[in-house]
């Protein structure tokens, strides 16, 4: 295993011309002190936990001593911020360290960088917390996404809505590429730009399409699909992101930016996690939409990479675009079919129909009752085919319980075509289905503790999370109903 001194660094990205970035220093914290560390994501870079007694690598998780073969520098990219069109962002508070082993760690709330745009460059404890605990939560419910290695507080004081400490994440992925890296140099024309990034992208990230006879466009339809199956993972978990900007959308399909998300705790598809949000357009059902919205502003930046001919660029870019609903609805579906324990089906059939309508119907039912999504797929892995007068612990989650008996009776019909026993729908439905997620009330738990220097709920829902199928004995109180005050959690971009 590798010591900080002796991590092997590689940087990729620097070696591009400094179009694509600015070179820049972290600004380190005042009296910077650890949060958390987190020990599975050292072991893919193969770090040394016991680095975390190295008074070094504080230095390092707060800016203060880079080794001299890390090469720091800030993003260039610009995007789509709801909808409008900005000329210009990039990394204004995070700072790439370098990269090791096929992993860039990047520094965020590192301080001011040419993109911060008169900002401070810095995160708050509170949002540092968040990212750290949801990224881990994500990945442990095997959806793509970036990493967390470590966090650490300071005494430094930041000013939000309220004067609050400064924070540092450790943040890990293959690549922070953005749709809007691709974008910013599209809109200024800089082609020679556009086109030696897509040459990077794909020699380090997709070299499978090189071979391809239209290896740039191949190169676009694989990102549809990666962001379409990304969009139904999504949905099938209840996460929403809050803040889906073609800036916070990863070019490998990684869950990218963690600000004012959320968990659905009652089902509502009409959920908006980012009070900022006043028009709904990142509420939770509107997330494929937005998907594909966002891949249409990628589609657009990518056409002189299609043809020379703009017209057969636009038609390449069409046919591309027009791959995304099928296998968003085709994830989804399968993503449902799993949910509900239904694993006998022929696509040849009306089925697929049948199958969709059973978890639509459901979707409604679950709407209307105000029911809590993850403690109702959890408990109906419990349902008995030949014993109704199982259902009560799931009927008692429906304000009218007659919805769910209607609905159980079709449910019923389709697992009579099934072969598996109870027992072994049970276990292999508890496998998808989490016991638990990282409820807002949950981290809002963990902030307030943190916030008076207690750190300990942090490391407890860490994991909490990293086993979220898991029966945990000690933690039921995690899977019971979300407290009434938790409606009240109120989150915003700055979060």
């Amino acid at each position: 295993m590798y010591s900080l001194d002796t991590l092997p660094w590689n940087n990729r990205f620097s070696r591009l011309s400094k179009t694509f970035y600015a070179e820049v220093k972290p600004t380190t914290l005042k009296n910077a002190h650890w949060v958390s560390f987190n020990a599975n994501a050292a072991q893919l870079i193969n770090l040394n936990p016991t680095e975390l007694n190295n008074p070094d690598f504080l230095d390092f998780c707060s800016g203060a001593a880079i080794p001299t073969a890390c090469q720091p520098l800030a993003m260039l990219y610009s995007g789509h911020q709801f909808g409008h069109y900005v000329s210009q962002l990039g990394d204004g508070r995070a700072i790439m360290l370098g990269e090791t082993q096929g992993w860039e760690l990047q520094l965020k709330g590192s301080g001011e960088t040419p993109f911060s745009r008169s900002a401070d460059g810095r995160a708050v404890l509170r949002s540092t917390i968040r990212e750290y605990l949801c990224s881990e939560a994500m990945h442990h419910l095997g959806i793509p996404t970036t990493r967390a290695l470590a966090m650490v507080n300071s005494e430094e004081e930041v000013c939000r809505e309220r004067i609050e400490t400064g924070a540092m994440l450790l943040r890990m992925a293959p690549s922070h590429i953005r749709f809007g890296s691709f974008e910013i140099f599209f809109h200024r024309r800089q082609l020679d730009a556009l086109h030696q990034l897509a040459e990077f992208v794909k020699e380090h990230y997709y070299p499978e399409v090189l071979d391809q006879d239209k290896p740039n466009l191949a190169l676009l339809k694989t990102i549809i699909q990666r962001t379409a199956k990304l969009m139904a993972q999504w949905q099938l978990v209840g996460f929403a992101h809050g803040v889906m900007n073609t800036d916070n959308m990863s070019i490998l399909g990684l869950t990218l930016d963690y600000g004012p998300f959320g968990f659905l705790d009652r089902y509502d598809p009409h959920f908006i996690c980012n009070h900022s949000d006043h028009a709904g357009r990142y509420a939770f059902d509107q997330q494929p939409a937005i998907g594909l919205w966002n891949l249409n502003c990628l589609a657009h930046a990518m056409l002189p990479l299609l043809s020379a001919d703009p017209d057969s660029a636009v038609e390449y870019a069409k046919s591309a675009l027009q791959t995304y609903q099928t296998t968003y609805e085709t994830a989804w579906l399968d993503g449902c079919r799993e949910k509900l324990g239904l694993y006998q089906y022929d696509t040849d059939t009306d089925i697929d129909a049948d199958d969709t309508a059973l978890m639509k119907t459901l979707l409604k039912i679950l709407h209307k009752n105000q029911v809590d999504y993850t403690r109702f797929f959890r408990a109906l892995s419990g349902l008995k085919t030949a014993d109704i007068s199982n259902d009560t612990a799931i009927r008692d989650l429906f304000l009218e319980r007659n919805d769910f008996d209607r609905w159980a009776t079709q449910y019923r019909g389709r697992l009579a075509h099934e072969t598996l026993n109870d027992t072994q729908r049970q276990t292999r439905m508890n496998q998808v289905n989490p016991k638990y997620i990282l409820r807002n009330y949950m981290a809002e738990t963990a902030i307030q503790q943190a916030e008076q220097g207690d750190y300990t709920e942090v490391e407890r829902l860490l994991k909490l999370l990293q086993q979220p199928y898991d029966e945990q004995t000690n933690n039921e109180h995690y899977a019971a109903e979300p407290p009434q005050w938790a409606q009240e959690i109120s989150v915003s971009c700055s979060s």
